[in-house]
């Protein structure tokens, strides 16, 4: 495996206080080449004891050497870090595209990513201020931004080289001593980091690295008592978890979960410039990004020339193996596969849908047109769009989600209502109020916010399903969100 990914270390085992040793069990996962699916390698298959070493190791830098570093001296070895990756980009890409699947060209652009959040969060290390206070006379009342401590990193395996570089390069910067459990179907990067991190001269036990599974490394590091924040980056459910284990600590959790995220189409668009976002926003690694284009809104006056052209250029893209390079490269596993493959399954066949509603969606025939492909869509599967033309009226609505939303609908902009400024994106009525904010003031307040109506036709914002926490808008915030805020007064 090691001169077909140009390994310099050794995968099989953890890093835990500046050494690499073997899982406490002696046990290894098998590491698969997505883009053949054989066998590769194997690596450490940590445990609860191997976080506990992990977490002991950690807090003795916090109260060691990394410690006792200045915010400066942190920055400039972030610098250093930042520098040992640019060095390695070729082989980190080429290690990426092995392990997770994606295209050199992509693998390569996260070792890039990688490189420039380190920089970012050098250059913030000694930046992030406290402030003083105004009080009585003869009090002086401040506040300090200290570390947390030991912080817990849960890195997913479609962006690990990314995830690490704005949490872990963020929680390094404000001065926390981490451990990082990278997910056991992508986790050679996040090695590899490790590995460049020590040769840059990071101090022992200020970042730690146990591989392993979500169920048995994952769960002890986010129900560890010694650990004073958990940054999670992965599914609802399992965020879930990790937050609910988190509580039983009162420890903070930074979450960035799944969410939908919706491309815009106006009546006025450069489809010559939209088009290559439209598809490259579904396609990037293969649609395994939390941020995907999942749903396309159009213009009715644009549907048909989006949809045309959007299928042509779907028709000619290339598929194959990471290591050549095409447009898209494999899914990370064959279990992913076969979760993508039962979506498939249950999506409404558009031919099908043109001739008439199917029979799981007679209640609600009423929204389902005549000149529309039927919307309905499986319970378990919210949120997956498959025409997007509106009918007319203000029933023209489709299927938001399940469960508990069920009564919750989605509008698409009637027929022939413009947007204008001042005007809610779902007002059902179109109606113009000054003090009702703007499309373009609720996509700031809300990111990937919704909107949605519900059947008795009342509007309210809608957040999305995910909670994306200070690590995704990369700012100064980050780091803020890795230190905790201490207010002194003296007198």
């Amino acid at each position: 495996m090691s001169q077909e990914l140009n390994l310099w270390y050794d995968p099989g085992k953890c890093l835990i206080g500046g050494k690499w040793v073997a899982s406490a069990s002696g046990e290894t996962l098998p590491l698969n080449n997505p883009s053949t699916g054989e066998q590769i390698g194997a690596i450490a298959r940590g445990n609860g004891q191997d976080i506990d070493a992990a977490v002991a190791a950690a807090e003795a830098a916090r109260v060691g050497p990394w410690g006792k570093l200045t915010a400066a001296e942190r920055g400039r070895l972030l610098f250093r870090i930042s520098q040992k990756v640019l060095e390695r980009v070729e082989d980190l890409a080429r290690i990426e595209a092995i392990d997770v699947g994606k295209p050199l060209k992509q693998a390569r652009a996260d070792a890039l990513a990688l490189a420039r959040y380190l920089e970012f969060y050098g250059g913030a290390a000694d930046k992030l201020h406290g402030e003083t206070i105004p009080y009585l006379d003869g009090y002086t009342v401040y506040t300090l931004r200290e570390p947390h401590g030991v912080t817990g990193h849960i890195v997913p395996w479609n962006y690990p080289m990314q995830i690490i570089g704005r949490s872990v390069g963020a929680a390094l910067a404000t001065g926390n001593a981490c451990v990082l459990k990278p997910a056991e179907d992508a986790c050679l990067t996040a090695l590899a980091f490790a590995d460049l991190a020590q040769q840059a001269g990071l101090p022992d036990g200020a970042l730690n690295v146990v591989p392993g599974l979500g169920s048995e490394a994952g769960a002890a590091l986010s129900a560890h008592p010694g650990v004073n924040h958990i940054s999670f980056t992965g599914s609802v459910a399992t965020g879930v978890q990790v937050q609910t284990a988190a509580a039983r600590n009162v420890v903070p959790v930074t979450l960035e979960l799944g969410g939908k995220s919706p491309q815009l189409v106006f009546a006025d668009a450069d489809l010559d410039a939209a088009l290559p976002f439209l598809v490259n926003a579904g396609i990037q690694n293969a649609g395994q990004t939390c941020s995907a284009s999942s749903r396309i809104l159009v213009h009715r006056s644009l549907h048909d020339q989006v949809v045309e052209r959007m299928a042509a250029r779907y028709s000619s893209l290339q598929v194959g193996p990471a290591l050549a390079d095409l447009d898209v490269g494999p899914l990370i596993s064959a279990r992913q596969k076969s979760i993508v493959s039962g979506f498939l399954g249950r999506g409404t066949d558009l031919e099908k849908g043109r001739r008439g509603c199917p029979a799981r969606c007679s209640r609600w025939r009423q929204l389902c047109q005549a000149d529309a492909v039927c919307r309905c869509l499986p319970d378990a599967h919210p949120g997956a769009g498959r025409d997007f033309r509106s009918g007319s009226g203000r029933h023209s609505l489709r299927r938001r989600g399940a469960g508990r939303r069920d009564r919750q609908w989605h509008r698409l902009r009637p027929r022939g209502e413009h947007l204008v400024p001042r005007r809610r994106a779902a007002d059902a009525g179109g109606e113009e109020d000054p003090h009702r904010p703007g499309l373009h003031q609720q996509l700031r307040r809300r990111r990937r916010g919704r909107t949605a109506l519900r059947r008795h036709g009342q509007v309210r914002p809608r957040p999305r399903k995910g909670v994306r926490g200070a690590l995704r808008f990369h700012g100064a915030e980050d780091g803020r969100g890795l230190s905790r805020l201490n207010l002194w007064g003296v007198h």
